[in-house]
């Protein structure tokens, strides 16, 4: 990205055109980065008990607390847990600081909850974590399968990348998804295998390739192990076409197309994200799909191999340096006891991990039971993000020691720090990360320094020292990578593809320059983003890679009568994580404004829920209450529900107090896609919609939810015995001058109520309460709020509810350009049989810049086609 600080105080941002990871593409949440770099909420001075207090009282507060627990309860009584957001510098000393100087690997990250199953898989096959392709491979590939990815709204600018290649070249893409997604409208052939059938799918295919030829022996004899044990497990387990179809839901003549185009095509990648990693059986679905690409050979060529695709910023940096609690820095394993021995050298630590600490879930379950006594979370917020959430929050109630070092100060999470430490955000770090294809790029500020808000590198640093360790006498972030790569190219000679020796002496003046390059760089520094293992050498000591011999297994908590329905979880278009930082854009929030639940039609019936109400989704562990949305997007049995309100934003929709703590063996993931739930309708005695200029305290209600906009403020509302409305929306709008400009309607038969106020003829403030939840259109409502003088026949329209003619652009489609669905539908049908995205692309400018709004467009044009065609 390239950031521009405006005189106003505003960021322009655009795409970077000499990146090769985006070449300035940027998707609608980086693009609209700008608009969250403003301090309101933003956690400026170190404070203790809600106290605030100097950075030296707060570093001593955290020492101290962590060397008595130390002390008192020995070392694995200590924890951090820490983040994708952190850059390779931070990630580096906390590892460091935790394994090398306390001696536990009490360290886990968020990272566990996206991609450690990715990660479990590589280890196992190549015997390192390493993504073998970079991005310029699915360009060249004439064939893409992706895997539990909804790639338009959660990668778009692959999928841009994607789109542009089969119009120039004709390759084809393959979407294995249950849900029916904006990726698998524009795929050439999407599979709704049933949830957790990932294994049988890529275990027929594995019997497919062996049964017509596509097996590349020379390959599979001179690089691999474990073959015919893969494929005897394979056959085992029901590999005929047939059988795989039943058990994964398919069309037998569906599977059929794609194992030929599989077989068909040399140049095959297989890119899978969230829907093959968070899952109990996340590592086996990853080997499923490797073995496939050993068995063909398609590996270590251009354009063909398997891909984890992630999302975090630095997600992979993390790994590098020793994040998990299984690993070292430098991708050296815990139980390996001479790379052990080489960093503790190298470190010249008084002691080193030896075992393998506490991964996230049950660090969780270990600090609620009381093992561990001392936290420090950092960057990351669990009360919403971890799996059985409503435990996470009483287990950092009960702990004596909750250190949170953070960017907002009002998460879910940092309402039960003891210590709160500001962070700097992005545009005001500095430092490294590496992104999915091995790139290592600078991030550098542009941004000063907010309030007392400081470097996470430094704040572990002054910890450290301050608990009495040498080692951390780091100046700048230069001086931390520098270590870094000094490890990296410690005790290796080819052991570990991860490398960047290279740079062991790389100076400042280098280190600010830097341009983007992939690892390994052992002696050169030449960027490696050619394939990985083209030489058929693979990190595991005899250099074959393995196949691994799988037994299909589904999820190991399936529905129940008490809990009848799946819950699948995900994200939506444009917001990230749980929304502390996305949710300050009114862009961004734009598309999708509340949580819900998306839910079959005939599900819906059966559950007498209906679209537009709302309803309540109960698990073992807690409940939700969101609005309910219906449709054939999601097959029967199965509720989708994205992950990113908090308590912040809604008054109740935390998707992680519902998701079971079920774990993944071998990695630990989480089985965040699959929770058995009950849903149920939600009662309420009436509905209300809210909007304001200024920000509100949370609504004295039964359910609301808010949501930044542009101008304004939006409330969704739901209460029970309403009482006096009038009295009601005054209070919630604040509004006690009996003077202002107040205008109100109601309809006591219909139970209908509607009030609003205006200053200076700009509208202030509106609110809409009803029985039922039939309230207007928000879209209209929100853009409102930018007219500078109201009219008679505004005024008019606020009270009945309804936009004048022609004034009503729909839901927002096109986040990035402002764009409803009307003006689009409009342009459709002008167009006719000529209209295509790109098409009304030219006239509207929607889809022309991250073009992850496409596949909705695309609907929107398929839906005034039918309406043509029926007159």
């Amino acid at each position: 990205m390239l950031a521009t600080p405006l005189k106003d105080g505003e960021v322009a941002v655009r795409g970077d055109p000499a990146h090769p990871a985006n070449r300035g593409k940027l998707c609608v949440k980086g693009s609209a980065l700008g608009d969250t770099t403003g301090l309101e909420d933003r956690l400026l001075h170190p404070t203790v008990r809600g106290e605030r207090v100097s950075w030296d009282a707060a570093i001593a507060t955290v020492a101290e607390g962590f060397q008595r627990c130390i002390d008192e309860h020995g070392p694995d009584s200590v924890a951090f847990y820490v983040s994708g957001q952190l850059l390779t510098e931070d990630y580096y000393v906390a590892n460091k600081l935790m394994k090398g100087y306390v001696g536990v690997a009490n360290i886990d990250t968020n990272s566990r909850l996206c991609m450690s199953s990715a990660v479990a898989g590589y280890k196992r096959a190549f015997g390192e974590d390493v993504v073998p392709l970079s991005y310029e491979d699915l360009e060249i590939a004439d064939l893409v399968v992706l895997v539990g990815s909804n790639t338009a709204w959660c990668h778009p600018i692959i999928l841009q990348r994607l789109t542009a290649a089969r119009e120039s070249r004709g390759s084809k893409m393959v979407v294995l998804d249950p849900r029916r997604t904006a990726t698998s409208d524009v795929a050439d052939l999407h599979l709704p295998l049933l949830p957790g059938t990932d294994v049988h799918l890529f275990n027929g295919l594995l019997v497919w390739l062996a049964e017509h030829g596509a097996v590349d022996r020379r390959f599979v004899d001179t690089h691999t192990a474990g073959w015919e044990e893969a494929l005897d497990a394979a056959r085992a387990g029901g590999g005929s076409l047939v059988e795989t179809a039943r058990v994964c839901g398919l069309e037998a003549e569906a599977l059929r197309a794609f194992y030929e185009m599989f077989t068909a095509t040399p140049s095959v990648i297989t890119a899978y994200s969230m829907g093959v990693n968070q899952s109990s059986a996340g590592t086996d679905k990853a080997n499923a799909i490797i073995n496939c690409h050993l068995a063909s050979g398609r590996i270590g060529k251009p354009g063909a191999g398997p891909f984890s695709i992630t999302g975090q910023p630095n997600a992979m940096g993390g790994r590098e340096v020793g994040g998990f609690v299984h690993t070292l820095a430098s991708h050296i394993d815990l139980n390996d006891a001479p790379g052990r021995k080489a960093v503790q050298e190298f470190w010249n630590s008084p002691r080193i991990a030896s075992e393998q600490g506490p991964k996230a879930v049950e660090m969780f379950e270990r600090i609620h039971s009381g093992q561990i006594k001392a936290v420090w979370i950092m960057a990351t917020n669990p009360v919403v993000s971890l799996p059985d959430a409503d435990k996470v929050r009483e287990a950092l109630q009960r702990c004596p020691l909750v250190v949170v070092s953070d960017v907002m100060g009002n998460t879910d999470t940092s309402a039960f720090a003891h210590v709160l430490l500001p962070a700097l955000a992005w545009g005001e770090k500095d430092g490294t990360v590496t992104n999915s294809e091995r790139t290592i790029s600078r991030q550098r500020p542009f941004l000063p320094a907010p309030g007392e808000a400081r470097a996470d590198w430094r704040i572990i640093c002054d910890v450290a020292r301050a608990m009495g360790h040498p080692g951390f006498d780091f100046q700048t972030p230069h001086e931390v990578f520098r270590e870094h790569a000094q490890l990296s190219a410690h005790a290796n000679d080819g052991k570990r593809a991860f490398n960047i020796g290279a740079w062991s002496w790389i100076t400042p003046e280098e280190y600010e320059n830097w341009q983007p390059a992939a690892w390994p760089m052992t002696r050169t520094r030449e960027t490696a983003r050619g394939p990985m293992f083209a030489d058929g050498k693979f990190m595991h000591p005899d250099g074959r890679a393995r196949f691994v011999a799988l037994t299909p297994r589904l999820p190991r908590n399936p529905p129940t009568r008490q809990y009848p329905l799946v819950l699948n979880t995900g994200r939506v278009r444009d917001h990230w994580h749980t929304m502390t930082r996305t949710g300050k854009s009114g862009k961004l929030s734009s598309h999708i404004a509340e949580p819900f639940a998306e839910i079959n039609t005939e599900d819906a019936l059966r559950f007498a829920v209906r679209a537009g109400d709302l309803a309540q989704l109960r698990s073992a562990h807690g409940s939700m209450v969101v609005r309910v949305r219906t449709g054939s997007d999601v097959p029967s049995g199965m509720v989708f529900a994205p992950i990113h309100w908090n308590r912040a934003f809604a008054s109740d929709a935390r998707v992680g107090a519902l998701t079971n703590p079920v774990v993944d063996p071998i990695s630990g993931e989480p089985e965040l896609k699959h929770t058995p739930v009950a849903m149920e309708p939600y009662a309420a005695d009436w509905y209300g919609v809210m909007l304001t200029r200024a920000s509100l305290p949370p609504p004295d209600v039964a359910w609301w939810t808010r949501v930044k906009g542009e101008q304004f403020v939006r409330y969704e509302l739901a209460g029970r015995e309403a009482g006096d409305w009038a009295v009601l929306a005054r209070k919630l709008l604040g509004v006690n001058d009996l003077e202002v400009d107040w205008m109100e309607y109601r309809d006591a038969g219909r139970k209908v109520y509607r009030a609003a106020y205006l200053v200076d003829d700009r509208l202030e403030g509106c609110v809409y309460f009803d029985a039922r939840p039939a309230l207007p259109e928000r879209a209209w409502l929100s853009r409102l709020f930018a007219v500078s003088r109201f009219n008679e026949a505004m005024r008019g329209a606020l009270m009945a509810g309804r936009a004048i003619e022609g004034a009503d652009q729909g839901p927002t489609i096109c986040s990035c350009f402002g764009v409803g669905k009307n003006p689009i539908a409009a342009c459709a049908r002008a167009l006719g049989a000529a209209a295509t995205p790109a098409e009304i692309g030219k006239k509207l400018k929607c889809g022309t810049n991250c073009g992850s709004c496409v596949p909705e467009i695309q609907r929107v044009i398929a839906e005034q086609a039918v309406k043509t065609a029926n007159g």
